[in-house]
């Protein structure tokens, strides 16, 4: 089976011309979403890190990172594969207070990615980190975070509508809620995937709580890193993609460690090694502040507001062969 699907009969909404012009506005009026709905102000971020100071992230613990010398340093960087960690160490150099957080764009290189419809080595991504208090990190906060992230997508889709008719994408603002153990409970005998494109399909805007903690089958609902989301307290934004007919994730988020948290995770993860690292130290010494934060896929987004059937057709990258072949049969055009 072909891991590229491209629906019979494929038409883009929009030329290629159209959809370059779409993108520089989606990017316009969402960072102006967010600003104007999270109180998040935009930074400059790295594109590559020291590993000794912790900052970088590793995802699953199995992708490698791309690592490159600077003579001029004498050191050896590694390209990010996200800034979960850095944003929150920003937020208290720069000395942000609760209820004030950044965002910025980020840019990674993902070596391992599988290459599919909604994957690609190139990642970039909306990142944001917000400041919070002891009192709201809580399930309550982190829903009314997802409503607000919801309508700011929403809200940039109906502005792109409202410039390009032809757009035929509709997204639920009505989020449900589900934890992991209850999708595992309703679905117990498909993969973690497949639980998400059944429950997806017929509640069209979701929210999955708890990644990274072993379910009851005894296996998480999908990987997380130990030492940023709190495990009890983060999720992924999935949205129906009708051109696909399957679950698109645009965003994973969660309420962050804290120092009791980030304990508990390093030890039930076997990463007790990082406890020496800086970023790692000043979080179990209580001098980084609460935070809540995640990341919102640029291009992901772009796929599902334009009904594109192919990632490759909203980002320039790099595919395989089977690929290529795939798009070519289907006259769908990668950039």
């Amino acid at each position: 089976m072909r891991k590229t699907y491209i629906p019979d009969d494929y038409e883009p909404y929009l030329t290629q011309y159209e959809t370059q012009n779409a993108i520089g506005i989606i990017h316009t009026i969402f960072e102006s979403e967010l600003n104007k709905n999270m109180n998040l102000k935009r930074v400059s971020a790295p594109l590559f890190v020291d590993p000794a100071t912790g900052l970088n992230d590793n995802l699953n613990g199995v992708e490698r990172p791309v690592s490159f010398e600077v003579p001029a340093t004498g050191q050896t960087v590694e390209v990010v594969q996200s800034l979960a960690k850095w944003k929150r160490m920003a937020l208290h150099r720069y000395e942000f207070r609760p209820g004030k957080g950044l965002y910025t764009n980020m840019n990674a290189i993902r070596r391992d990615e599988t290459l599919d419809n909604l994957h690609s080595i190139y990642v970039d991504q909306w990142d944001w980190e917000k400041v919070i208090t002891p009192d709201e990190r809580n399930i309550h906060y982190l829903k009314q975070v997802v409503n607000q992230i919801v309508y700011s997508i929403c809200n940039t889709l109906d502005t792109l509508k409202h410039k390009y008719p032809r757009i035929k994408t509709e997204l639920s603002r009505d989020v449900t809620f589900i934890t992991s153990q209850e999708l595992e409970d309703l679905y117990p005998e498909l993969p973690p995937k497949d639980r998400e494109n059944e429950f997806v399909k017929k509640h069209k805007t979701v929210f999955i709580i708890g990644i990274g903690k072993p379910l009851a089958s005894g296996k998480p609902h999908d990987g997380r890193a130990p030492d940023y989301d709190d495990w009890t307290m983060n999720g992924d934004l999935l949205f129906y993609h009708k051109t696909l007919d399957m679950a698109m994730e645009i965003s994973s988020m969660g309420i962050r460690v804290d120092s009791a948290a980030l304990d508990r995770q390093l030890r039930e993860s076997g990463c007790d090694d990082r406890r020496s690292l800086p970023f790692h130290k000043a979080l179990l010494n209580g001098e980084l502040p609460l935070t809540i934060g995640g990341g919102i896929g640029q291009s992901r987004l772009c796929m599902l507001f334009l009904g594109c059937a192919h990632i490759g057709e909203v980002q320039s990258s790099v595919w395989d062969q089977e690929t290529f072949e795939a798009c070519e049969d289907a006259n769908l055009k990668l950039l």
